[in-house]
């Protein structure tokens, strides 16, 4: 579990957080959505230390997080994986050296080890063949899916995935969740995930957070969501005509 609580922050003397909390809890996808400039990137990038919060407190499973030196979260980042928005692999690594960096980096395993932990891991998503050939090789889902075996490589307890659908078609896409979605329940991890994609929302959003201008706006299930009387909420999600129309439904 990750627990957020009444974090700020701000750039240039700009607040792009105000006081927000929120509690990410094991097991299950919990979704952060919002237009972009809302916040919802900086929140992520908070969590996991890319940037420092100004107050408040950030947990994994009750260590505060943002109180610990570097070397202290080194011990929570081996527990981390991460899924980047666009994959971001290494064009001159092979995917099967790819998914080895963080084991290099963490892991005192032997390579043969390694070796075994990676082709696991390629098995898992479904591209088990795709383990000699470069990202200049694959299809956009392909690079997604190296990605997630790269983040899954070291039995992560926390998995985070920023628009892990961006660029991709809606086949696909769904695809994807249902991947993380599944890995999620088979790891118990927890898992946050940065997304706009309403379908995403619909189908795995076990927790869902609206963040609209800095704030915490809203909280809920994917059920729930539909019959909000939030306005801000209903003005993001309702955007399209597809969305009004399932509106209607519920």
């Amino acid at each position: 579990m990750i627990e957020v609580k009444n974090i700020n922050k701000s750039f240039n003397d700009i607040s792009v957080l105000n006081d927000v909390s929120i509690c990410f809890e094991e097991g299950k996808t919990n979704l952060i959505i919002g237009q972009s400039g809302s916040g919802k990137t900086v929140l992520l990038k908070c969590i996991v230390g890319l940037h420092e919060i100004d107050s408040g407190q950030i947990l994994y499973d009750q260590n505060d997080f943002s109180r610990m030196n570097f070397k202290e979260r080194k011990n929570i980042r081996k527990q981390i994986g991460m899924v980047f928005q666009g994959g971001a692999l290494f064009d001159s690594a092979s995917v099967e050296e790819n998914i080895l960096f963080p084991l290099n980096m963490f892991s005192d395993q032997s390579f043969e080890e390694k070796l075994e932990r990676v082709h696991f891991c390629l098995k898992r998503v479904n591209i088990e063949n795709a383990s000699n050939k470069f990202p200049s090789e694959l299809s956009g889902g392909m690079k997604k899916r190296v990605a997630i075996a790269r983040a899954i490589a070291l039995n992560p307890k926390y998995l985070f995935c920023d628009e892990p659908n961006s660029g991709l078609d809606p086949k696909t896409s769904i695809l994807i969740d249902n991947l993380i979605k599944e890995l999620t329940i088979e790891y118990n991890m927890t898992t946050i995930i940065n997304t706009h994609d309403m379908n995403s929302v619909s189908e795995i959003g076990d927790r869902v957070i609206f963040i609209y201008q800095g704030n915490k706006y809203w909280e809920g299930s994917s059920q729930q969501i539909f019959k909000s009387d939030n306005e801000q909420l209903n003005d993001f999600v309702f955007a399209s005509k597809l969305y009004k129309k399932i509106r209607e439904i519920y």
